[in-house]
């Protein structure tokens, strides 16, 4: 394999391919980089090539590779340690919210880890929103809930419209909980996520019963005030539902 650190003139595969004048983008530079680091090629600890070597690479100006290494300190990504260079963060300080990391992480992940993850990220926190809820919520609260599930219910025989009406049941409830740093996250997280198709799956002919099924039981729970309840119900469906649409990862050969 090409070392890390290899001289200027030769292309370093573990950095991505070298970009022609065409793509001479600081966007393309750090997509590739943080594709570099999120997939392994680059491990935590090592150093960057130099300035001038990564400018030769990308064939980009070393204005362009130094906005780049600043994003990419943004992100949580790199480091610079003086004395050393530039040098790959572990991933516990990864900025695993930003938009280019999550969704690299997501691309390159073969054998759906991070989607798991985020399904049991997204359950804990929207189980704490329904238990919110449920403990603490106005009649038209209520009223806003019960017709989104109504909308559910009505839209069930509608791929597009029912997929909408789900999506729309969460986002009212979060709206409701009044916790904006869980919801900011839980929309952060799913947001990404619908941009791959993984995400969505293949859920079955039984999915849209089930999930009728499943938010009824979250607005009972709620409706009764029962804040230990709706949390286990919205944990499991959420749990539940991810069980249903995931198509196993492909195996490494």
């Amino acid at each position: 394999m090409t070392s890390l650190n290899a001289p200027a003139a030769d292309a370093d595969p573990k950095l991505g391919a070298r970009r022609g004048p065409a793509e001479r983008l600081g966007v393309g530079v750090v997509h590739d980089l943080v594709t570099a680091i999120v997939t392994g090629s680059v491990q935590p600890g090592e150093l960057l090539p130099k300035e001038s070597e990564l400018c030769d690479h990308f064939g980009v100006s070393r204005t362009v590779i130094r906005e780049s290494m600043k994003r990419l300190e943004e992100k949580g990504l790199v480091q610079v340690v003086q004395g050393r260079g530039t040098e790959v963060s572990d991933p516990s300080e990864w900025n695993v919210l930003d938009r280019v990391v999550l969704n690299t992480m997501i691309e390159n992940d073969d054998e759906l880890g991070i989607l798991d993850e985020l399904a049991v990220v997204r359950a804990q926190l929207e189980s704490v929103m329904a238990a919110g809820v449920a403990g603490a919520h106005h009649d038209d609260d209520l009223a806003a809930l019960t017709d989104a599930h109504d909308e559910l219910v009505a839209v069930r025989d509608q791929q597009e419209a029912f997929a909408a009406a789900d999506v729309e049941f969460h986002a009212r409830l979060m709206a409701i909980s009044g916790n904006h740093l869980a919801q900011g996250i839980a929309r952060t997280l799913t947001r990404r996520a619908r941009d791959y198709s993984r995400f969505y799956g293949a859920p079955g002919p039984e999915a849209v019963g089930l999930t009728i099924d499943e938010h009824r039981r979250i607005l009972d729970a709620i409706i009764a005030g029962d804040a230990e309840a709706a949390s286990r119900e919205m944990s499991e469906h959420i749990t539940q539902a991810w069980a249903r649409r995931r198509i196993p990862g492909r195996t490494a050969e």
